[in-house]
């Protein structure tokens, strides 16, 4: 298993695991975008072993937890969701980084992330803010994602990393830049890929490697909105708590 949790017995508490199908012929989805089957179960003790990092783990390739109070307001006094989120990062006094800004989604949603150009979902997707080729995925920058609420949030995270999957996929890898497309084909010819979903509270959030690792965000069984923050930045390991 390629993914790495800083905090294992904290991710056996709220994730379970389930296969991916490809989509076809569905209007909201990119045709053959991956998305999770539903088939969910819990993560047992020795699923949730092999997720856990080694010694020595670069911090860039950590998945870390994170847990951030969030205020109490009524709805009449909410200020701009914008300036409220940015106001919330919850290492300011430690490390800086830059606000990439929020997203609220509906409830209920299989999938969050959308391609604004198209207006169709992605599915599970690798980011390319840092655009790094094989062989160098893991020394981007993590990202940090923090549920504002009101509503449940889950994290979506395939339990292979992009490298892993180019390999599998491209004869010659190091003249080629790792694309979701990659992992599409991946599943596409048949080869395994299973889907973690984390729940995420208000409140709660991730540290993740988003350029290596397929994933996505749900509110799937959610009955109200939820708002998501993000923020990409270097994090020495341990900085999320459990």
């Amino acid at each position: 298993m390629s993914s790495v949790f800083g905090q294992c017995e904290s991710l056996r508490e709220r994730c379970e695991i389930g296969s991916v199908q490809l989509s076809h012929g569905e209007a909201d989805y990119d045709e053959g975008a991956i998305l999770p089957a539903g088939d969910w179960r819990p993560l047992n003790v020795g699923e949730a072993q092999q997720f856990e990092a080694e010694p020595g783990t670069p911090d860039g390739a950590l998945i870390e937890l994170v847990r951030q109070p969030l205020p109490v307001m009524r709805p009449e006094e909410a200020p701009d969701i914008r300036t409220t989120a940015a106001a919330l990062y919850p290492f300011a006094d430690r490390w800086p980084a830059d606000f990439l800004g929020c997203v609220t989604d509906p409830g209920d949603e299989r999938t969050t992330t959308e391609d604004p150009a198209t207006g169709r979902r992605l599915g599970l997707h690798v980011d390319n803010w840092d655009r790094l080729p094989y062989g160098a995925r893991g020394d981007g920058r993590r990202r940090l994602c923090l549920n504002l609420g009101p509503g449940v949030r889950y994290f979506l995270l395939g339990d292979r990393d992009i490298e892993e999957i180019y390999q599998c996929v491209h004869p010659d890898p190091a003249h080629h830049y790792p694309h979701t497309d990659d992992v599409r084909r991946y599943v596409t010819q048949g080869r395994p890929l299973q889907c973690l979903r984390i729940r995420l509270d208000p409140g709660d959030g991730y540290l993740t490697p988003t350029e290596l690792l397929p994933h996505d965000g749900s509110t799937r069984g959610g009955e109200q909105p939820s708002t998501a923050a993000f923020w990409p930045g270097r994090w020495p390991g341990g900085a999320g708590t459990p």
